[in-house]
């Protein structure tokens, strides 16, 4: 049985809880539970839960009293059990399983599963599938915006995250962009270099349930993770250390009614919580550290402190790059978005604290793309990281090649770049007007360099940069 039916076997569990009403994000963190003690019976860690409350004890009890065992047990493993990643994933638990009978059928089909067909390197795979699946038919999964797993591979290959790292993520959601940064290096580098000097990962996650996933996802990929509980916002993230690596999807919105007051070292408080997440990023790097970060248009162009904010961030960073995405690659219909690359400090000076953007290259992939969508998906999820796999994405690749080798931006660029048929593309005539004196095709190209002179001056220190123009707001036009 290959890895995708049994994902499927598992997915198709979920049908007997439908009359429960219980959501797909809800089945995934329930099956948390479950599948931790299977696995464990399978991969050989059962020695870190305590006999009578294992994966066996479960699967032999009779269905007469199964829940309350059951609930008993989460308990048990959630306060008591000496091993901390396995308290962590069992910590506050709450069962959706109203009946018994609709428990035990669950654990009956999972013990039905040939799990020995799974390697023991395959359960971090194969629950990353399930929680990509309950991305896919959740849309945006009680309220998160998953990253695709195309753009997560794209940013990675570009960013380069390296052995001995401190990689953070403080918006970790499922911890997909640890798992993959750790993924990324552990396929750059032999076993023994790897176990030598592996990165180290911090997150910070809100949701307890998501937290509990993410928890199980980098336990069981193996990663050195500590996923604080928390609000990355406020106080609790004292322990966090400066990051050479921040990769990161805030969560979209103003922070949710604002009990909680802001940490005292961001210092442009704001309702707007992309604006603070931002900050957050850029000041939490070392010098030179690097970062990627996917945030909404509004972030680009928002005024008051939002323009405070983009002039703090290009004072104290190297702003090198900005990606405009395509519409519709995320789980929530109508959302733009953008991914920022920038480094601490100059290009020229990891230490420097003023003046350190000088020009910031704009990749166009949104206008005049497709309508991406389950039927239409974006990129190219399988596509790994090795050398020769850099630039062949069918969506990603192009921007890839441009970007250059170096992860801090700082490679040789040239403007130019024609795919998607750009220069069969209508131009905007104030952006024609904003660039006169340059090579008229570059007009049409969907890669260009502005200066930070021309930022301030022309758009005031707005990074809501674009000049090319959608085919439907042209044709609606004639």
């Amino acid at each position: 049985m290959k890895q995708d039916n049994i994902i499927q076997k598992i997915w198709g569990l979920c049908n007997i809880l439908r009359g429960d009403g219980i959501t797909y994000y809800q089945y995934v963190s329930e099956l948390s539970y479950l599948l931790f003690l299977k696995i464990a019976q399978e991969n050989g860690s059962e020695k870190l839960i305590p006999k009578g409350y294992r994966w066996i004890d479960l699967e032999s009890h009779t269905e007469d009293g199964l829940l309350g065992f059951y609930q008993e047990m989460l308990t048990h493993l959630g306060a008591y059990v000496e091993n901390e990643v396995v308290r962590a994933i069992y910590a506050f638990p709450t069962t959706v399983f109203s009946h018994s009978e609709n428990l035990k059928a669950v654990i009956n089909g999972i013990s039905k599963i040939e799990w020995h067909q799974v390697g023991k390197d395959g359960f971090g795979e194969l629950y990353s599938g399930l929680i990509d699946k309950s991305a896919q038919d959740t849309r945006s999964g009680a309220g998160q915006y998953f990253t695709p797993r195309s753009l997560v591979n794209t940013i990675l290959r570009l960013i380069q995250p390296n052995l001995g790292e401190l990689i953070q993520d403080p918006a970790t959601g499922s911890g997909g962009f640890l798992v993959s940064a750790d993924n990324y290096i552990r396929n750059k580098y032999p076993r023994e270099k790897y176990k030598a000097n592996p990165p180290k990962c911090q997150g910070v996650e809100i949701e307890k349930n998501t937290r509990r996933i993410c928890l199980m996802n980098t336990f069981l990929h193996e990663l050195d993770a500590n996923i604080i509980y928390g609000d990355a916002l406020t106080d609790d993230v004292a322990e966090l250390a400066e990051a050479d690596v921040i990769i990161a999807n805030p969560p979209f919105g103003n922070k949710a009614g604002g009990q909680r007051p802001l940490r005292n070292d961001i210092p442009f408080p704001n309702a707007n919580k992309q604006l603070a997440f931002l900050q957050h990023i850029y000041l939490g790097l070392k010098p030179g550290g690097r970062a990627a970060v996917v945030l909404p248009d509004n972030v680009l162009f928002e005024a008051g402190v939002g323009t405070e904010v983009r002039r703090d961030l290009m004072n104290k960073c190297n702003l090198h790059t900005i990606l405009r995405l395509p519409t519709g690659i995320f789980y929530a219909q109508g959302v733009k978005t953008n991914v920022l690359f920038f480094t601490k400090g100059s290009a020229k000076d990891k230490y420097q604290e003023e003046s350190c953007t000088q020009n910031v290259w704009v990749y166009d992939l949104r206008t005049n793309m497709p309508s991406f969508g389950k039927r239409t998906p974006f990129g190219n999820s399988d596509i790994g990281f090795t050398p020769e796999e850099l630039g062949t994405d069918p969506h990603l690749g192009a921007f890839e090649k441009v970007f250059g080798d170096k992860p801090d931006g700082t490679s040789k660029r040239i403007e130019g770049e024609f795919s998607f048929s750009a220069q069969e593309i209508e131009v905007d005539k104030d952006a024609e007007e904003e660039n006169q004196g340059i090579d008229d095709r570059l007009a049409h190209s969907s890669w260009r360099c502005f200066s930070r002179y021309w930022i301030a001056e022309t758009k005031g220190d707005s990074l809501d940069i674009s000049w090319l123009k959608d085919k439907d707001s042209v044709d609606a036009a004639k």
